[in-house]
């Protein structure tokens, strides 16, 4: 399960909102940054305000990093492009460095006012988009930038984004969904198999071995599943799969 799986990656799209955005300048600093895997999409982008993307933003937001400038941002902008990215295999860490790179050319001269990844569905507030795209290259920053967790799902908690990486998503398996005080236990354990498949994992990993997160943590069992949760077709599917963590 690595990045040389199939012979086109999944589609990176980012959502911008802006005041004053000249789309001509976009296209621009779209082509200058990501060179050919990259385009603005003319044909849904507009110099007009969306109704839908207060709701939209909100369904997206990664907590703690919007302020009350990025509301007022989402709810006044006056014009919305669509940017994509998509290459081959081997090209998901250098589209996903080089969009943290186009972020920061949008808020800073072009007009950008909000941000949303909509491959991955969340949207960060721009000054967190601005310190993740200063250190665009680390992959920590990657990460926190383009995937979504935890996600709820009756049992289990999810990921989504590790395509645009390259990577499998995660799935968590725990017995009480409802107990509220361990929520950040179960985020430093998802956290860490990410950070784990994104940067230190071997080539192959067998179905059925053990992760944990230090030598005195508990153990948990890697089961691999395929991704049925959406269609090949939704830019959520990730064609890897997921790793679910089920307890040892």
């Amino acid at each position: 399960m690595d990045d040389q799986q199939g012979s086109v990656q999944p589609l990176h799209v980012l959502c911008v909102l802006g005041s004053g955005m000249d789309l001509d300048n976009v296209e621009m600093a779209v082509r200058a940054i990501g060179g050919p895997l990259f385009s603005l999409d003319r044909t849904e982008s507009d110099l007009e305000h969306d109704p839908r993307m207060p709701d939209a933003f909100e369904a997206c937001m990664a907590e703690l990093t919007f302020t009350d400038a990025d509301w007022d941002a989402v709810h006044e902008h006056d014009s919305v492009a669509y940017v994509l990215a998509q290459g081959g295999p081997g090209d998901s860490e250098y589209i996903a460095e080089r969009m943290l790179a186009l972020v920061a050319e949008l808020f800073e001269r072009c007009g950008a006012t909000a941000i949303k990844c909509e491959s991955s569905g969340l949207a960060h507030g721009r000054d967190t988009w601005l310190e993740l795209a200063a250190s665009a290259d680390a992959p920590d920053a990657q990460l926190q930038a383009w995937v979504k967790r935890p996600i709820l799902s009756e049992d289990l908690l999810f990921t989504c984004g590790m395509h645009l990486l390259g990577r499998p998503d995660v799935e968590l398996q725990v017995d009480d969904l409802s107990d509220a005080s361990r929520r950040g236990e179960w985020v430093e354990l998802i956290d860490g198999l990410t950070g784990y498949l994104h940067i230190d994992a071997p080539a192959e990993i067998r179905d059925g071995e053990g992760f944990r997160l230090a030598e005195d943590a508990p153990r948990w069992i890697l089961r691999q599943q395929d991704c049925d949760r959406y269609p090949e077709d939704d830019i959520f599917y990730n064609p890897q799969g997921y790793w679910r963590l089920t307890p040892s």
